[in-house]
């Protein structure tokens, strides 16, 4: 199966875009390569009593987003590249990118247009410095040159990317173009790293790989205001991140775990401030009311692990404070999730691959009286709520095409969406297709 190349550090940075391709320049000081991909999504009509502002429509919806990137690289000086991704989006998320926590389409933005729209998502300096072990190959990629390291360094990367090009990886689940499509499978689903409205930010990473082990650190920028845009330079608020790996075998096949934490400290509201002021007002519970400066923190674990040559199993295991907001990514402060993955060699189609998973998101106490008094949060809000954990089912079938070019057909089943048992259940039928340039 198509994984990120196996370099020491991070995988570079290619967050949506974790397959390398062939090199499209010889230059050795430069790289050019490009991807287009394309998701249509379709929900039947479901069963929904009630609907508030950020529920999923229950009549029967089907939407689509495009986006085409230009990976551009060019080395500097000794172990020292230069990286912009240009990129070009279109398109919108079912129901705008609302009604559930889990949302199902990592290729869908909380922002979208009808028209076309050029943006920057990264521009990034990344600096390898090797410390010696034993030497290894890297092929030319996706926002990664040819050339050879040691497999003990240190890495260090600053400039506009995403956090989880560097943090919370794994080889089965993380790429919304090649893998799985739903938030809370590709991603740790508590994690609420800096973000803006389409998924990167402003700040910097220190990766030093030894052995069998990584330690990885990272210190980024969030918005202004919670699930707000991220523009200028306000270091007020910001967040923390560091990451512990072990690289292992089990049975002759590679296997990796992680444990990552996040600290946010930031303007951020408590869910039960705002909802003994609504309360006391008889209003309906708004955290942009009582926002103070405060800390947010989180954990999760990470597990990768090869179980023959061609079937790989993933889970993640994550849990926020949950007092606060959510403040960048979503409305989940517990979530487990896993699943497996089996590449098409024992049927003659070695380049196809199958992914079968499933997450549970969770809210805590807090912001479960704070929705169902009516609150809003990033993604979810009905008005109302008879709590239930929010259940996703994913099955994904990726046809390569050709060398360039993958075909995926892929279903969830959404139980309990945005954690409400008097809404849906649903499928959703997704279509990717996916072009490495």
């Amino acid at each position: 199966m198509p994984v990120l190349p196996n370099v020491t550090g991070s995988a570079a940075p290619a967050r949506q875009s974790a397959t390398t391709d062939i090199a499209a320049t010889t230059d050795d000081d430069w790289s050019v390569h490009g991807q287009f991909t394309y998701v249509n999504q379709w929900h039947p009509a479901f069963h929904a009593p009630y609907s508030g502002a950020n529920s999923m429509d229950p009549n029967a919806k089907n939407s689509n987003t495009t986006d085409v990137t230009l990976f551009l690289g060019r080395r500097l000086w000794n172990g020292a590249e230069f990286w912009i991704n240009p990129e070009v989006d279109q398109g919108f998320g079912l129901s705008n990118t609302l009604g559930m926590a889990g949302y199902s389409s990592g290729e869908a933005y909380k922002v979208g247009q009808n028209v076309p729209y050029l943006r920057l998502p990264r521009a990034f300096l990344r600096q390898t410095i090797n410390l010696g072990g034993d030497a290894q190959t890297l092929e030319e990629g996706t926002n990664q040159f040819a050339g050879n390291t040691t497999t003990n360094n240190v890495v260090i990367t600053v400039g506009r990317f995403s956090v989880v090009d560097i943090f919370d990886t794994n080889i089965y689940a993380h790429d919304p173009r090649s893998d799985f499509l739903n938030w809370s499978i590709i991603d740790s689903a508590t994690f609420d790293y800096g973000a803006d409205s389409w998924g990167f930010t402003n700040g910097a990473a220190l990766e030093w790989d030894q052995g069998d082990w990584a330690l990885r650190g990272g210190a980024f920028e969030l918005s202004a205001t919670p699930n707000g845009k991220i523009t200028g330079f306000h270091p007020r608020n910001h967040s923390f991140i560091t990451e512990l790996e072990r690289r292992y075998q089990w049975n002759d096949h590679p296997g990796k775990i992680k444990l990552l934490a996040f600290v946010n400290q930031g303007d951020m509201g408590s869910y039960r401030d705002a909802t003994a002021l609504a309360l006391a007002n008889g209003s309906t519970p708004d955290t942009g009311q009582v926002r103070h400066y405060s800390t947010n923190p989180g954990v999760t674990l990470n597990l990768e692990q090869e179980l023959t040559s061609d079937l790989g199993a993933f889970a993640r295991l994550g849990w926020n404070g949950g007092k606060k907001e959510a403040y960048e990514f979503t409305d989940i402060n517990r979530s487990v999730s896993g699943g497996f993955v089996l590449q098409g060699q024992r049927w003659g189609r070695e380049d196809d691959r199958i992914g079968l998973a499933g997450a549970v998101n969770y809210l805590s106490s807090d912001a479960r009286a704070y929705f169902a008094s009516g609150g809003m949060g990033i993604l979810v809000g009905d008005g109302a709520l008879n709590y239930a954990p929010e259940k996703i089912v994913e099955a994904y079938y990726a046809l390569a095409v050709t060398e360039k070019i993958t075909l995926t057909f892929d279903y969830q089943r959404v139980v309990n969406p945005a954690y409400n048992h008097d809404r849906g259940p649903f499928p959703i039928y997704s279509l990717r297709l996916h072009a490495e340039l």
